[in-house]
């Protein structure tokens, strides 16, 4: 495929007032967020979940794409239509997860790699005939006690690069998720200064293989104090980092950046996002700053629904709520 059709693609992603909804849960997370209302996790009961998500009214006013695990880019609705012809009726791009998760790193205690590579070219080319137009693959960092290792930041973003290219030459656009783990004790300060030397890296591996910045969207964390700090950052504060640290490491032909909730709050990462475009409304940034967040829009609708039928409605309208908040938080204009 052609840099300019997957440009094309990497911008519809990060059009203007939508984001981009993380609903890749593995088979083992999903039953964990299931299990936590009393359901239990059947791959019918994680299609209804799934369906009540992409059947909501007006979704395409708000989401641009969805990140699909594996079993639901394979699923379909009642109705029988599949679940990526069900969201490009409402001009939603399909997107798949394709790394293996994390697991330790090895001579690295505490730290992660990100596995999936073996064979992955022909599980992007089956998921471009299925219909799906990204993908996503997620490095995991952590900050405390000498982490990240220039070890792990150098072997995950080898990874990502990897990733990366391979999508594109599949015809598929990458989505590059480098994530800094909120959980912790850490400073604002040090989540800046893992995210510059993780970004920094991560953006000469994708240089160093060929990858097309045009054709690619970042998924970062925001910069932000641990979850479990004595004296966490107001939002003002985060959004300063946050933009700083996108304008030390990421290039301008970078289309957009796809924050990641993260663990947030609900009302924390819309607030966090909202003062973030504040400051690109008034300084004029290079690139887009959306959303793809996962628990920040779902967990409102899943405490809703609880497994109901009688509830799928109230839970299409909290989805939609979280959903309308997160898309005037990407204006900067939810406050």
């Amino acid at each position: 495929m052609v840099n300019g059709k997957l440009h094309d693609i990497a911008r519809k992603m990060v059009v203007r007032n939508k984001g981009i909804l993380a609903a890749d849960e593995s088979n083992a997370t999903m039953s964990k967020r299931l299990e936590s209302i009393n359901v239990a996790s059947t791959p019918e009961s994680r299609r209804q979940w799934r369906q009540l998500l992409f059947q909501t009214q007006g979704i395409g006013d708000f989401i641009s794409g969805v990140i699909m695990y594996d079993e639901t880019i394979r699923q379909s609705d009642d109705s029988g239509k599949r679940f990526v012809e069900l969201l490009a009726v409402n001009d939603i791009l399909s997107g798949i997860k394709v790394d293996k998760s994390t697991h330790d790193l090895a001579g690295a205690p505490g730290e992660f790699i990100t596995e999936g590579l073996d064979g992955i070219r022909d599980r992007l080319a089956e998921y471009y005939s299925m219909g799906a137009r990204f993908a996503k693959w997620r490095a995991l960092l952590t900050v405390g006690k000498g982490r990240p290792s220039d070890y792990a930041i150098h072997t995950n973003a080898h990874a990502l690069g990897r990733y990366a290219i391979l999508c594109q030459e599949q015809g598929l656009v990458p989505i590059v998720e480098p994530e800094i783990l909120m959980d912790g004790v850490h400073s604002i300060d040090d989540c800046r200064l893992a995210t510059t030397r993780s970004l920094t890296a991560v953006f000469e591996e994708l240089l160093d293989q060929c990858v097309d910045l045009r054709s690619i969207v970042l998924k970062p964390n925001m910069v932000i104090s641990g979850s479990d700090a004595p004296n966490r950052a107001s939002s003002t504060e985060v959004a300063r980092q946050t933009v700083d640290c996108l304008l030390e490491t990421v290039p301008s032909e970078v289309p957009g950046v796809a924050f990641l909730s993260g663990g947030q709050g609900d009302e924390e990462s819309v607030v966090n996002l909202d003062e973030i475009n504040k400051i690109a409304n008034s300084e004029r940034l290079p690139w887009e700053l959306t959303y793809s967040y996962g628990r920040g829009l779902q967990a409102a609708p899943l405490s809703t629904w609880l497994g109901k039928n009688e509830n799928v409605l109230a839970g299409q309208v909290a989805f939609q709520r979280r959903g309308l908040d997160s898309s005037a938080a990407r204006e900067g204009v939810f406050a």
